[in-house]
């Protein structure tokens, strides 16, 4: 199964690099997790091509997280950024 190209519009954002260091996990061990080539997993953390449904589904399922934690439309903020944030308003 190969990831979705990325389209220049729209794109999608992920937190997998940061998931995957939270939980000092290698990129080799999440493509195992979920089934895809490690090198699909770098793809992925760049960029350079987009989960299709199911994939999103596997990656969100290793993590425990909801879909829009993972991925977004919008460009995560840091989540000390967030933190902070919410605490002090």
């Amino acid at each position: 199964m190969s990831p979705v190209r990325r389209g220049k519009e729209l794109p999608i954002h992920n937190r997998l690099a940061v998931l995957r260091a939270e939980r000092g996990m290698s990129r080799a061990a999440l493509a195992n997790a979920v089934e895809v080539n490690p090198q699909t997993i770098g793809a992925l953390e760049r960029g350079d091509h987009y989960p299709s449904l199911d994939l999103a589904f596997r990656i969100c399922s290793v993590f425990d997280l909801p879909v829009e934690a993972v991925f977004s439309r919008e460009p995560f903020m840091p989540l000390s950024t967030q933190v902070y944030r919410e605490g002090g308003a």
